[in-house]
């Protein structure tokens, strides 16, 4: 099903288990709602997949927030985005039937924003897997992981994503108690179905409950 709710545009498959956790795919800069879709497919093969399409355009390349530059992110921008997006999934887990907050699944550009939302709305997701990230947005104050499971997917040679503006993130999320796992799947920035399977793996040895 192809819809737009609250300004976005989605693809949305109920799958076989409508009461599994939803997985909700945040494609990387120039993708769309379709994106991840295939991977999601593998990652989750009965889970409700929701593909979402980023709304800021970068001459004619969707993104998920403003950028200065390759690397330098508008982090007003950023926070705001990832406010927004906290408002759509509100919307989207009651009109669409779901059964449980989405475990984000995000690429590159995609990755980071679903940080920047942990950063500062977590309550909006039950889980997280970024898949080629970097450093965002700060700390909301006081935030709380509370042990959230979120699985960073990296490539050995990332010339998008180095490894130190990961390693801030991460130790962010570690200082805000959440339960962070690392692996590497691929060489580059690219992704594929190693990623795919290296998070389907992931998730079923730590199960995230619905609730």
């Amino acid at each position: 099903m192809n819809d737009v709710i609250n300004g976005y545009h989605i693809q949305f498959e109920p799958g076989r288990d409508p009461s599994a956790a939803p997985l909700l795919l945040l494609h990387g800069t120039g993708g769309d709602e379709s994106s991840l879709m295939p991977l999601g497919r593998v990652i989750a093969p009965d889970a409700p997949l929701l593909g979402v399409r980023g709304t800021v355009m970068e001459g004619s390349i969707t993104r998920w927030f403003r950028r200065y530059g390759e690397g330098r992110i508008d982090l007003d921008d950023a926070a705001r985005r990832a406010d927004e997006l906290a408002a759509f999934i509100e919307i989207a887990v009651v009109k669409l039937r779901l059964a449980a907050m989405p475990i984000a699944v995000g690429y590159s550009n995609g990755a980071n924003v679903s940080s920047a939302l942990l950063m500062r709305k977590p309550e909006m997701l039950q889980s997280a897997i970024l898949m080629r990230a970097m450093d965002t947005i700060a700390p909301a104050p006081g935030l709380s992981l509370d042990s959230k499971p979120i699985l960073f997917l990296n490539g050995a040679q990332d010339p998008l994503g180095p490894a130190e503006s990961r390693a801030l993130m991460v130790a962010k999320m570690r200082a805000a108690g959440a339960d962070i796992a690392e692996q590497v799947t691929g060489a580059g920035h690219d992704i594929g179905l190693n990623d795919a399977r290296a998070a389907r793996d992931w998730l079923s040895q730590r199960p995230v409950p619905v609730a």
